[in-house]
């Protein structure tokens, strides 16, 4: 039998029940617990006064412990937690650990050969339990703090690496169940779900919950009667993880078991996750569950995760309180770069560039619900949904989202949700423009208390000699109205562009009426507004305007969006020459797939290997993966076969060097067949990924229409 990920059933089960969040799974989940379990999270033997130390691992080695000539971090990490004593240590051992004094807690470094800075481990590592230990790659030799992986931000490359031997699946990497813990310069990836473990707490990996998390599932009984935490479930403090690459290899490639989720929160408080590159997770690259209260997300490269379950660069839910996201990359994630999923407290999103998610649905970059949340001077772009959508249901106002930057959306910049649309599509992008408050009974059915959005009093606005534009409107009284300038290419087909440079602000009167002249804008600019009121919060956009000369004629703004997809910029820049001439390339366009299977022939593998070196050689290009099945399942069933089939070519392009952003996935299942005979080579056709190609520049691709991976299906 097929070994099934739990961490891939959790995200089907989230996605067939819609607003069941897996807080709330973990709560009911754990919620029923017979008198073993309660005296398992009620009863906690008195912690002995633990010594520190200064502990050196001069192995890569794993396994169990025993005295010799090598200290494996097994063994640094049990002393440390007092759980192995100096006297069953060699010699040669204990002259790799050091007494500190006048230090919080002990320190754990690296002095490993240099060709031997992988540690595989053959099964899990004890949970840390010793406060204030310090677990520092940066004192492995070569470790180079002054450098980054890219311009935007200081994350250094990791050279001490930490993931299950070939072979052997572990469901976490490091467990952290007490407080002050710091984890600092270690890659740490393929740490997965998998069937022979348990249901327990899920898989990451990093995972900070109280000490001995709830029981197993299979000890529980119904019907519930308590709750799944109790007084003696405190949850770690002051945590810190910092410069760590999670999900990703030290070289910075996709490793061949990708982890299931980077870093889960579970039960948590004053957290600090700084610095850090998380990418290539099967799940999002950071999740809370239960509880992760003044949590700080700041200065991360979070990006590719999601691929394959919980799409969302950070998923957060549970009790978030004072929980702040500042200053991150959040790219070429398959969802939202942030979503909240009702959460308890409110939350601070500002100074992020969060650009080129949903790869392969509708979400919007950021999705809010709760009350009282703050996302400013963000940069949000390249979405297919939304910017930022808020819901309607559970109750969500007061959210102020203010001096943004939004460019090359499908959707609004700002879209408050009404309760009367709770399809699945509401719940990820949001559900267009609202119309005008018509009672005071749309204040609770849509976020942020349906809060009107200004409307100009004109849809052009002259430019005089004076070089300066009178702009006058209507908002909802006593509020303040942000101008900002749409840049890009304004579809003319929608009466709305995204907020692309912010302006001014103007606050109405009594009566809902603005003024104000402006001197930064030019003939042939588009505008839109925003307004805000501390009592509801922020609005959707205004419908555009335009600057325009007196006569009323005016170039139409025409610039395209050419942005070439990359979530962050190497340290040296090489600059691509623009082509001499047209350049004609002839690549193949399809791959084919066995009957009600995902997996990539050896076949098909040599075509894409084909395509891989093709994107190396142009990396201007952009491409789009069909998934396509043939007619004989339901319309459900197919559409999700296309989107495994799709992303499971994407997923081996990443591992070919071939970035994330650059690949959008997609699904039509069987509404497009290749043919439409019912033989078993018709239904082979029909059972492939397109790959639809485009390029930035002058660049005129031929199509090899191939066909010798068909797979026909056995009689």
């Amino acid at each position: 039998m097929r070994k099934v990920n739990s961490q891939k059933l959790t995200a089907t089960l989230i996605s067939s029940i819609g607003l069941i969040g897996l807080s709330g799974i973990a709560i009911e989940m754990f919620r029923a617990q017979d008198n073993l379990a309660i005296a398992q999270n009620t009863t906690q033997a008195t912690s002995p006064i633990l010594l520190k130390y200064q502990i050196i691992v001069n192995s890569d080695r794993d396994g169990d412990i025993q005295s010799d000539r090598e200290l494996t971090l097994r063994e640094a990490v049990a002393i440390a937690n007092g759980s192995l004593t100096l006297e069953r240590l060699s010699d040669t051992e204990r002259s790799q650990v050091k007494p500190l004094v006048n230090q919080q807690g002990s320190q754990i470094g690296f002095n490993l050969p240099s060709d031997r800075t992988k540690i595989l481990l053959s099964k899990a590592l004890p949970d840390i339990s010793s406060p204030y230990l310090t677990i520092d790659g940066t004192t492995q030799a070569g470790y180079d703090s002054q450098s980054s992986f890219a311009q935007e931000l200081a994350i250094p490359q990791p050279i001490v690496e930490i993931s299950p031997a070939d072979g052997v699946e572990i469901f976490r990497g490091l467990t952290i169940v007490a407080d002050g813990v710091t984890i600092k310069g270690l890659s740490i990836y393929g740490f997965n779900a998998i069937e022979s473990v348990p249901t327990t707490t899920p898989s990451a990996d990093i995972f900070i919950s109280h000490q001995a998390p709830p029981p197993d599932t299979t000890q529980q009984q119904q019907p519930a009667k308590f709750s799944p935490f109790y007084d003696s479930n405190r949850p770690p403090q002051g945590v810190i993880l910092e410069a760590n690459w999670l999900g990703i290899t030290p070289t910075g490639k996709m490793p061949k078991q990708p982890s299931s989720f980077g870093v889960y929160l579970f039960n948590s408080t004053d957290t600090l996750i700084r610095r850090n590159r998380i990418a290539y997770h099967e799940g999002s690259g950071i999740v809370t569950s239960v509880k992760a209260i003044g949590t700080q997300i700041l200065e991360n490269a979070i990006t590719s995760n999601g691929f394959d379950g919980l799409p969302h660069g950070i998923y957060l839910e549970g009790e978030i309180a004072n929980l702040s996201i500042k200053g991150n990359i959040l790219c070429a994630n398959d969802g939202s770069g942030v979503y909240l999923f009702k959460p308890k407290g409110a939350i601070a999103i500002e100074n992020n560039r969060i650009l080129f998610n949903d790869r392969s649905t509708n979400y919007a970059a950021i999705y809010l619900m709760g009350n009282d949340h703050r996302v400013t001077n963000n940069q949000i772009r390249n979405q297919r949904g939304a910017g930022v959508a808020i819901a309607a249901y559970p109750k969500s106002d007061r959210n102020l989202i203010r001096k943004n930057t939004f460019t090359a959306l499908k959707g609004l910049s700002i879209d408050l949700i009404s309760q009367r649309h709770v399809n699945t599509r509401d719940f990820m992008t949001g559900d267009g423009i609202n119309r005008p408050r018509d009672s005071h009974f749309r204040r609770v059915d849509t976020a942020n208390g349906a809060i009107n959005a200004p409307t100009f009093l004109a849809t052009t606005f002259p430019m005089f000699s004076t070089n300066k534009v009178n702009i006058d409107g209507n908002a909802d009284p006593d509020t303040e109205v942000d101008i900002y300038r749409v840049a890009g290419k304004v579809d003319p087909n929608l009466p709305y562009g995204s907020l692309s440079e912010y302006l001014t602000t103007v606050k109405t009167d009594a009566n809902g009426k603005f003024a104000v002249s402006l001197n930064n804008l030019q003939v042939g600019d588009t505008i839109s507004a925003i307004a805000t009121d501390p009592q509801y919060g922020t609005s959707e956009p205004a419908f555009n305007a335009r600057i325009v000369n007196p006569d009323l004629s005016a170039p139409t703004n025409e610039n395209a969006d050419t942005t070439i997809p990359a979530c962050t910029t190497p340290p040296q820049i090489v600059q691509t020459p623009p082509p001499p001439e047209t350049i004609v390339l002839s690549v193949p366009r399809q791959i084919h797939f066995a009957l009600d299977r995902d997996a990539i022939s050896p076949t098909s593998a040599k075509i894409l290997d084909r395509i891989a070196e093709v994107l190396k050689q142009y990396p201007t290009i952009m491409i789009t993966l069909e998934g396509h099945t043939d007619p004989r399942a339901s319309d459900a069933y197919n559409r999700e076969l296309g989107f495994r089939r799709s992303r499971a070519v994407r997923n081996y392009l990443m591992r070919q060097g071939i970035a994330s952003e650059r690949m959008t996935v997609r699904s039509l299942g069987e509404t497009q067949r290749a043919s439409q005979g019912n033989q078993a080579t018709d239904y082979a056709r029909d059972r492939r990924v397109e790959i639809e190609f485009t390029d930035v520049r002058d660049v005129e691709i031929r199509f090899e229409n191939q066909e010798s991976d068909l797979q026909l299906e056995n009689k």
